[in-house]
């Protein structure tokens, strides 16, 4: 208080100056740790550009923004605004039990009345409980005047729309499918989507659809994949689990009708070690594939234990990028450095205690368009690594080791 008395002081027994030095005197003190707060009390926020709020309102939950929107009469326009709602997360889960935060249902009923067909790139985050997954599919049934393009179903933890009946999800899911009719991207995971339900999507979207992802529904068939695949001829991406793969589908996606895929990705998970066997793709049907779609990029995501690795990579297998997330043992490694020579990128989230000198080396000489390389609990001696850096450091464009790695 004393420091404002005497710059008061002083500024009243100032000289008068030009109005020039008056602005620079104005700008310096702005910049000045004292002129901070003058500033910010100098700023009408109701008075700013309408795309600037709108910018601040994007990032905002929707419960906040219903608060924001009762700040002043522009503010409230903007919240109306259709740009506001072309992308939107919805956002359900039961206060008591998640650490989400729960929206009001009202808000989403006046979301859904002034602004559904405003709604083009669109997301459910539910979390474990049945109640929030059934609210999901409450919404989604009342989406009837929507032009959506993305679609996304987001179980932050299982079983969520697993619990929901088998009819009540599709009926919901019927009716974005019948009424968009542009739909580009899908991400459906772990719900009860089932064959009928993508036969409507395709007599729908056949002309827009490009990514279906779809990982985790065990009411999916090879036959509904198949009527995606036939239809939709401009699918880039398709992901699916290992349980729908099969030779026949590989076989039945290598014929001309069908559409030449980008990305293929396989989730291959297992919940309950040593109660499932997995079958093994043959050489012939990966060949065929890849001679079809020769610039495929077939991914896949491995959550096994290590003795359920043993149908993988007996034989040449076309895979470009590879993702462990359990540990995988130095001879399943050394299978990958035999029998994978389209590999791109590997990443490797544990190994044990044996150093994997060797096997690096032989994926090294063998994998000649490896880009990409990610180690985390493993060993690497110093000069085994340095012996891989030396054979393919030059193409490496990321690499990505734990410090604990090399020993």
């Amino acid at each position: 208080m004393m420091k404002r008395a005497r710059q008061k002081a002083t500024a009243e027994n100032a000289v008068p100056q030009t109005s020039q030095k008056k602005k620079k005197q104005k700008t310096c003190q702005y910049g000045s740790a004292s002129g901070e707060s003058d500033l910010q009390a100098s700023i009408d926020w109701g008075s700013l550009p309408h795309h600037v709020i709108l910018r601040i309102f994007q990032f905002l939950p929707l419960v906040d923004r219903a608060r924001a929107s009762s700040v002043c009469r522009r503010w409230n326009e903007v919240f109306h605004i259709p740009d506001l709602w072309r992308k939107f997360e919805f956002e359900l889960s039961q206060p008591a039990t998640s650490y989400l935060k729960s929206t009001h249902p009202d808000l989403i009923q006046q979301i859904i009345k002034k602004h559904a067909d405003h709604l083009q790139y669109v997301s459910f985050k539910v979390d474990s409980s049945t109640e929030s997954a059934e609210a999901a599919c409450n919404i989604l049934s009342q989406l009837v005047n929507c032009s959506i393009k993305t679609l996304g179903l987001i179980s932050t933890a299982k079983p969520s729309f697993m619990n929901v009946s088998k009819a009540h999800f599709a009926s919901a899911l019927t009716v974005v499918f019948v009424n968009s009719k542009s739909l580009s991207s899908i991400k459906i995971d772990d719900t009860p989507l089932d064959d009928p339900s993508l036969k409507v999507l395709v007599a729908n979207n056949s002309d827009t659809l490009k990514l279906l992802k779809m990982s985790s529904c065990p009411h999916v068939s090879p036959a509904g994949v198949l009527c995606v695949a036939d239809q939709c001829h401009g699918l880039k991406e398709l992901a699916l689990n290992y349980y729908i793969l099969s030779d026949e589908l590989l076989l039945a996606l290598s014929s001309e009708k069908h559409v030449d895929l980008e990305h293929l990705r396989i989730d291959v998970v297992s919940e309950n070690p040593g109660q499932v066997e997995f079958h093994t793709i043959k050489k012939q049907s990966w060949d065929a594939f890849v001679k079809h779609s020769p610039k495929v990029n077939i991914v896949m995501y491995f959550f096994l234990y290590e003795e359920e690795f043993d149908a993988f990579f007996r034989e040449e297998t076309p895979v470009t990028h590879l993702y462990f997330g359990r540990a995988v043992s130095k001879a399943m490694l050394g299978r990958i450095g035999l029998n994978c020579p389209r590999l791109i990128e590997l990443v490797v989230c544990a190994n044990g205690l044996q150093p994997l000198d060797d096997e690096l080396i032989q994926i090294a000489q063998r994998c000649k368009n490896l880009t990409a390389m990610g180690l985390g609990e493993c060993e690497v001696t110093c000069r085994g690594f340095i012996e891989f850096v030396k054979m393919c450091g030059g193409r490496l464009t990321q690499l990505s080791i734990m410090e604990e790695v090399l020993i």
